[in-house]
This record gives structure tokens, sequence and C-alpha cells, in this order.
């Protein structure tokens, strides 16, 4: 199909202002890097994300799904296809002990509802700004809490726009993963149990929460958030300290001087210059320590010399 047709298929789904061309992805990740997006689409329905789905199985077309980019590099080439994002469907709702989130909402607004209805349970992802859909992809966790703690069940929808429910014996939840993730599904609602607690310590702990995270990692530059994953018997952040690597970069990325477990886009940074630190620290703790680091963030997208 040619990027017209496609774009006439996607206006008889979404209405025009949810459907961009040619859209820059550093708009919308938190590193503000990446080139253009052939297509992005924000679905305002569930029976939208459904068709939307159904179109690129049925068409074959290239798709990514972008929570609200805040675990993800985009190449400087782009990304061919459409990417949907999930914004406008972010309502959360309380019934109960339960919190109700669709997958555009982001996690740190549902741990906000949940102090405002006395509920704890999430008070841990009062500083992840990550989307509903990306935590449970990700099993995000921090501060000793992660989302197989407390959630109940996912509603998911296929590549093929096939929707189902995954109950948590069901997701396969594990450190950084799920089977949302393995296999692709797009996240629609999860729901979590929570339980009664008591106001002012729910807000306390959230209130030391968010410092410690203020105090300690460096979110006055953009970045990917925790760039590796923990490797067994180690901690990434200590490892690439003690490599000697914070203040060094490629270009205008560099390794954090606040917490080495960051790249930071400090001045200007292409995608290029942000992968191209993350192999200079993946090679140096190599050969300092033996020591293979594992990507936490996603890198996606297409190299400028191949868009």
């Amino acid at each position: 199909m040619t990027n017209s047709e496609i774009y006439e298929y996607l206006l008889s789904i979404c209405s025009s202002e949810n459907v961009l061309c040619n859209e820059p992805m550093k708009n919308h990740t938190l590193t503000k890097l990446g080139g253009n997006a052939d297509f992005f689409v924000t679905p305002e329905t569930y029976e939208q994300t459904r068709d939307v789905f159904a179109l690129t199985y049925e068409k074959q077309i290239p798709f990514m799904l972008l929570g609200n980019g805040s675990n993800m590099i985009v190449k400087d080439g782009g990304i061919r296809g459409i990417v949907v994002q999930f914004s406008k469907l972010n309502e959360l709702s309380v019934k109960g002990n339960q919190l109700i989130a669709q997958g555009g909402a982001n996690i740190k607004d549902a741990s906000k509802l949940a102090l405002r209805h006395d509920l704890t349970g999430l008070e841990f992802a009062c500083g992840i700004p990550g989307s509903i859909g990306g935590a449970m992809v990700m099993n995000a966790g921090a501060y000793g809490g992660e989302v197989k703690d407390v959630i109940d069940h996912v509603k998911v929808v296929t590549n093929q726009g096939e929707q189902l429910t995954l109950m948590k014996d069901e997701l396969e939840l594990d450190y950084r993963s799920s089977i949302i993730g393995k296999k692709g599904y797009m996240v629609m609602e999860a729901v979590f149990n929570l339980a009664p607690g008591n106001h002012i310590q729910i807000k306390e702990k959230m209130e030391d929460l968010t410092f410690q995270r203020e105090s300690k990692q460096p979110l006055e530059y953009p970045s990917a958030g925790s760039v590796f994953k923990r490797p067994p018997g180690y901690f990434a952040g200590k490892l690439i300290q003690d490599s000697g690597l914070q203040g060094k970069g490629v270009g205008g990325a560099e390794v954090s001087t606040k917490h080495a477990g960051f790249i930071i886009n400090k001045t200007n940074a292409t995608a290029t210059d942000y992968i191209s630190t993350i192999q200079m620290v993946k090679n140096t703790v190599k050969e300092t320590f033996g020591v293979d680091l594992e990507l936490e963030v996603k890198i996606v997208g297409e190299d400028p010399a191949n868009k």
C-alpha cells in the first residue's frame, strides 16, 4: 500500500486530528530524540484501536505501540508505518478497593488517585513516568514495589484486533518483562487490587519516595530513565560509576554525574549520540569488570542511512 492509501484507511477509522503524518518522534519521547514516524495515531475509543490494529494486520503495515516514551530510544531515521499512542485513552476510576486504569493513563496519576481514595499499594509508582500500558509490559517497579504485587487482570488487544482478558497468573510477570511484551499485546485496561490505608501514611510515603527520586536522579535533563537492567549480583550504576564513565559520552549525550545509571540528552544530542554512548558504556564495563550490561530501554526505528 502507498502512504496515501494508508492515510485514507486511517481517516476512515479515526478523525483527522488523531492521524498525523511525518510526526517527529522527539515530540513524544522523554529523551527528546528520534526521527519522524510515517503515521502517528491516537485513537479515542477501544473500537478505533481494534480497527487500527486489524488494518495493520490485514494490510501487513508495520506498526509500533508507544506509551509515553519514557523507556524508549527512537533512532534518527524515524519509524516506518504506524505508531499508535493511547494518550487519549487515559481514564482512571476507583470501585471499592480496585483501581481501574485505561492503557494510556500515567501510572503516577493512578498512584495519586489511590491516595485520594485512601488506598495503599501503588505508592511505589508515584514517580514512575510511564503509562499504564508500558508499566504492564515492563512489570514496572521502584523502591521495593512492582506492578505484579497489585495487578488483578488486564484487558488487551492482539495485533490481529482480538480482545483478551488476562488474569494475573497468565501475565508471566517477571523482572522487567511480561507476556504482554513478549506477545506484542496492546493494553486497553488494567485493574489493580489495593487495600484501605491511612491517608497521612500513604502521603508521607509518596513524598519520601518522590524526594529520594528527585535528589538522586537527573530529572533536569531529558533521558530514557534507567538505561540498563540490574545484573545478577551487581548494580549497573555502581559498575558504570566505578568504570569512571560519569560525565563522559558521545556528542550531546552524557553519562549523568548525578546517577551513573542514567544517560542524559545534555546538549542537543542525536539518537545516534545516545546509542553510541550506551555502546561505550557497555564496552567499558565489560572490559573493566567482565560484566555484560543488558538494556532496560528499547531501541527502535531506522538508522538515518536506511530511511
